[in-house]
């Protein structure tokens, strides 16, 4: 617990550039409508802050991962290792679907085949996770400045642009044209998908246990770390989920099909089409920062995994070779996924 609490906190928000977000926020829009998505987005939103805030405080306080939490909150030592298998296997679910979008990316750039992509884009994770949190401190912070310049400065370019956009997000209904007014059901079934990054909490957390212990000095910065970069996650994720949401019909409006609506490199390739006249120049771009936001996603996935792997077959093993061993374990299944 030797970082400040700007670094750690700098390090977890590193993992929310996951573009996963994006195509949730698009496939469910172009489902359901603008009205059911927005309600949904808040809602979950609100439940997934709530839930998240006692689980980041205790991380924070007590030093310590969903392993041992779950532990000391009485889910004794078969629930917290039920709890930690479930937590790996979110991780490497969705390591592969990150994967996937950075090797459709790469495959549209350069024609590299996909299944060389998820290679290339899964092993490239292993040198960077192999140094654990020093290495992983250092790639976000250099990476951090430039994901959000390039995000912030789209997305704000392209609402002065075209603020006719913002009328057609507004009465968009669904990809069939058919006009979708606020529905319970519809509504629920929105909730139902986005409630699937409640899980996001455990890889925040797993950053969180290196904040310093609290003291009179560093109380503020203290707080200030922990409620951002822990339950205010959900906050960053669901402007998110709502940019990918207005990407989407963007890219409709320019032709693009329903199903490349919803794939963040058609989005991003579009998008950067607003601001550029050359369409290679706007893929390059689109490139570069697809993979910045996976390359920051994945290494947080990948280092989760393994502690998630290793707490669980240490208790059912009674075996430690190391974490190493469970990054690659984790890694490999990902991968298999992705090819499979």
């Amino acid at each position: 617990r030797r970082w400040p609490p700007g670094v750690v906190a700098n390090t977890a928000l590193g993992g929310i550039s996951f573009l996963a977000l994006e195509a949730i926020g698009a496939s469910v829009t172009l489902s359901y409508g603008f009205a059911n998505t927005m309600a949904a987005i808040g809602v979950v939103a609100l439940v997934i802050f709530l839930v998240s805030l006692p689980i980041a405080y205790w991380c924070s306080v007590a030093a310590v991962d969903i392993d041992l939490l779950t532990r000391g909150a009485g889910f004794g030592y078969i629930g917290s290792t039920i709890t930690s298998l479930i937590y790996a296997t979110f991780t490497f679910i969705f390591f592969a679907i990150e994967t996937a979008i950075w090797a459709q990316a790469l495959h549209l750039a350069t024609g590299l085949e996909l299944a060389l992509g998820y290679l290339l884009c899964s092993l490239v994770i292993i040198p960077v996770v192999f140094f654990g949190v020093t290495a992983i401190n250092k790639l976000q912070a250099w990476t951090q400045p430039v994901w959000v310049l390039m995000l912030v400065a789209l997305l704000g370019y392209i609402v002065v642009k075209d603020p006719e956009l913002l009328r057609a997000w507004r009465e968009f209904g669904g990809a069939d044209g058919r006009p979708r007014p606020f529905d319970l059901l519809l509504f629920g079934a929105a909730g139902g998908v986005l409630f699937s990054l409640v899980a996001q909490i455990g890889e925040q957390a797993d950053y969180l246990r290196f904040l310093p212990e609290r003291t009179r000095a560093n109380r503020r910065a203290w707080w200030a770390a922990m409620l951002v970069s822990g339950p205010g996650w959900i906050v960053i994720g669901a402007l998110k989920v709502t940019a990918g949401s207005l990407l989407a019909v963007l890219a409709l409006r320019m032709g693009s099909s329903a199903a490349q609506a919803v794939e963040p490199v058609h989005m991003f390739v579009h998008a950067w089409r607003q601001v550029v006249d050359d369409p290679w120049l706007a893929l390059a771009l689109a490139t570069v920062f697809v993979s910045i936001s996976q390359l920051k996603i994945n290494v947080t996935n990948a280092y989760s995994g393994s502690l998630a792997w290793s707490n669980c077959f240490v208790r059912l093993a009674h075996y430690h070779p190391g974490r190493v061993v469970w990054l690659v374990f984790n890694v490999v299944i990902a991968l298999l996924l992705t090819l499979l």
